[in-house]
């Protein structure tokens, strides 16, 4: 079901400046009377997709990223493009894998031995746009020696925490992979498709973008397999230096005290 579109009438101007004065009134009062209309609308979708998620999906968590999370109903309509069915199939899928895959029990402790190696960390501090900023230190992985699963709940962790810092107004967060010592013992094909998976199938939107900073030349390969697996989020991937994600992206007092080494 998609929202329906609104249509104010509008007068035609008037030389006097008490016509266009009016005319400008009328304006601000029918934009007004729409976000109305589309907030009630938008409200309504919520509601079906509610109910449809109850009648269909009855044994899915309640409560916070359960299946009557209006705030999260809402996110997910916005990708579906005002979409019940299609909202309720995609979010349904989505809880049933925060209930599966345990989101909720992730926390530092739990994860103490894979976070203590510094390879991936959430910055304290919000990028030039105001984003949260996730950081993955590619030379630092080890895919032959670690636990696929440890890694992936380390991943889903610092998204969850990242969200977390979201300033209110801001959507999207940033990531950045560092590729400064990057080798062929640290290539993971599988990992990178995680992580695109689950930001497109459970955290859709959330992504604004992702920096792949100083790829060296045996990245490119992995690069060349990983592409075409991301389909339209491949655009959200930049390729740059660190001198330029600490000219574009941060101050000298906000850049991450790594980026300086």
């Amino acid at each position: 079901m998609a929202l329906l579109r609104f249509r104010c009438p509008i007068a035609v101007p008037l030389s006097s400046s008490r016509s266009s004065t009016a005319h400008g009134r009328r304006r601000l009062r029918c934009s007004a009377d729409n976000q109305a209309t589309l907030s009630l609308d938008s409200a309504k979708l919520v509601l079906e997709v509610k109910e449809k998620l109850a009648k269909e999906h009855p044994n899915l968590s309640i409560g916070k990223n359960g299946r009557d999370d209006e705030d999260m109903i809402r996110w997910f309509l916005k990708d579906r493009k005002f979409s019940v069915e299609e909202t309720t199939m995609k979010l349904s899928k989505a809880i049933k894998w925060r209930e599966e895959f345990g989101v909720s029990d992730l926390c530092e402790d739990s994860l103490k031995d894979i976070y203590g190696t510094g390879k991936a960390y959430v910055h304290d501090l919000l990028d030039n746009n105001g984003r949260p900023v996730l950081i993955v230190v590619a030379s630092k992985h080890f895919p032959s020696k670690e636990n696929t699963i440890v890694n992936q709940k380390l991943c889903v962790y610092l998204v969850e925490k990242a969200l977390s810092k979201l300033p209110p107004g801001t959507e999207e967060i940033l990531g950045i992979i560092d590729l400064r010592g990057f080798g062929a013992e640290n290539g993971d094909v599988l990992f990178l498709k995680f992580l695109f998976d689950v930001f497109y199938n459970y955290y859709p939107r959330r992504l604004g973008e992702v920096l792949f900073v100083d790829a060296p030349l045996v990245f490119q390969p992995i690069w060349r397999l990983v592409k075409p697996m991301l389909k339209s989020y491949a655009s959200l991937v930049r390729f740059c230096d660190m001198e330029t994600v600490k000219r574009e992206y941060f101050t000298e007092s906000t850049v991450p005290a790594d980026f300086n080494d």
